[in-house]
């Protein structure tokens, strides 16, 4: 039972992770299409501070790895973890490299940040999830 809940959360994070890294393509191509290079960047950065965060997330509660991560206390840190990365995320793009289309870097963010809403649909046709 325990194998099938480890191949469960690395199937569901793997689904999740390539749904908000096509969305992070296909948006980069339509901001582009829309508005050329200034777009495109801005849509990919907003992508990118929301992607990054999850993917750090995933990394700290040991998903990938082999052993066992457990407790609320590495959920807490990871979460933690995942917020200040954002944080930091958002004010460095703010600093360093301005967005020139903010609604495109914002858009990209609530984008990504929406998949999670619909994950449960990417899980669906899964084999493993008819195991039960």
């Amino acid at each position: 039972m325990q194998r099938f809940e480890i191949r469960r959360r690395r199937a569901y994070s793997v689904a999740l992770l390539r749904a908000q890294l096509g969305l992070s393509l296909l948006g980069t191509g339509g901001a582009y299409w829309l508005s050329q290079t200034g777009g495109a960047i801005s849509f990919a950065l907003g992508a990118l501070v929301a992607v990054l965060p999850y993917v750090f997330f995933i990394q700290r509660m040991g998903i990938f790895s082999s052993h066992r991560v457990r407790g609320a206390n590495v959920l807490l840190r990871a979460e933690a973890g995942k917020f200040g990365l954002t944080v930091a995320l958002f004010t460095l793009v703010f600093v360093a490299v301005p967005p020139s289309n903010p609604t495109l870097f914002f858009s990209a963010y609530v984008a990504v940040i929406s998949t999670h809403w619909l994950a449960p649909w990417l899980m669906l046709d899964k084999p493993h999830n008819q195991l039960r």
